[in-house]
């Protein structure tokens, strides 16, 4: 698909929300290991890492075109919803609340990508390649 058609898409809507998201809890992840003499959890700390990291994932399996990109969008929209939820625990922190609700927006973003993902057990997937191997 070529660059000014995925402007307008769903699908560049969902990158740049997995793009801002990542950025959002790395940041965020920072903001919390700089504040002293706060505790922030250890769940909370690996949850905004590896929200970053499935929101660049997936951006980055969209913008390729990469037929596993609904996979990962479900990974980011899981991991999103879990890290808002997690966030969401410490009110009264504007940065955490931001990072909060960027997760929200990115997870409703991934959660329709992640929508059109069909799940096939891997002895299917093989039964199934094999036997078009063989029908050729």
């Amino acid at each position: 698909m070529p660059i000014n058609q995925i402007q307008d898409s769903d699908t560049a809507k969902c990158i740049n929300s997995c793009l801002s998201c990542a950025r959002i809890c790395i940041e965020t992840l920072h903001y919390c290991l700089d504040q002293k003499g706060t505790a922030y959890s250890g769940k909370l700390l690996a949850l905004l890492q590896f929200c970053s990291d499935a929101c660049n994932l997936s951006a980055k399996l969209m913008i390729a075109e990469s037929e596993f990109h609904h996979q990962a969008c479900e990974l980011s929209f899981q991991l999103c919803d879990t890290c808002a939820v997690e966030c969401a625990r410490y009110e009264g922190d504007d940065v955490i609340e931001m990072c909060a609700e960027a997760c929200r927006d990115c997870a409703e973003a991934c959660r329709g990508m992640a929508g059109m993902t069909v799940r096939m057990p891997y002895h299917e997937r093989v039964e199934r390649d094999r036997g078009i191997g063989a029908r050729m």
